[in-house]
């Protein structure tokens, strides 16, 4: 075989395998990825659910700490019934009442018992609305 002949079989097997592994890179972060429900939607899943991402507000004056759990409640973010939470792990430096969060667990007997170190807090924006319309 010559070697530009050679050459050109070297490039279509590198270019096929290159598009296969990209394929199989979107399709496992696609498929494994997971849509956060909402303290409600939790609920009505019940206990039967098994593991989800919550994500909701905490509700002002529900933290609170048992020896070395974090207990709060999460609330939907326009109301709704609250969650209560037990949480061990590291707690992000921003948690506090009214943050919005995401945690994974999974329903417990009307409480959502979050994994270890599965809490996020998310920053509130940068830019809201005021009531002139303006951003601030």
């Amino acid at each position: 075989m010559d070697p530009s002949r050679k050459r050109k079989v070297r490039l279509v097997v590198a270019l096929a395998a290159a598009l296969l592994l990209a394929g199989t890179l979107l399709y496992t972060s696609f498929a494994s990825s997971t849509e956060a429900r909402t303290p409600s939607q939790v609920l009505a899943a019940g206990s039967g659910g098994g593991s989800a991402e919550m994500t909701g507000k905490v509700v002002p004056g529900s933290i609170s700490h048992q020896g070395a759990t974090l207990v709060f409640k999460v609330a939907d973010r326009v109301g709704g019934p609250a969650v209560p939470v037990r949480y061990t792990g590291t707690v992000p430096d921003p948690f506090k009442d009214g943050r919005e969060v995401i945690v994974t667990g999974k329903l417990e007997r009307g409480t959502f018992v979050g994994e270890r170190n599965s809490l996020v807090t998310k920053c509130p924006s940068k830019f809201k609305n005021d009531s002139s319309g303006s951003t601030t």
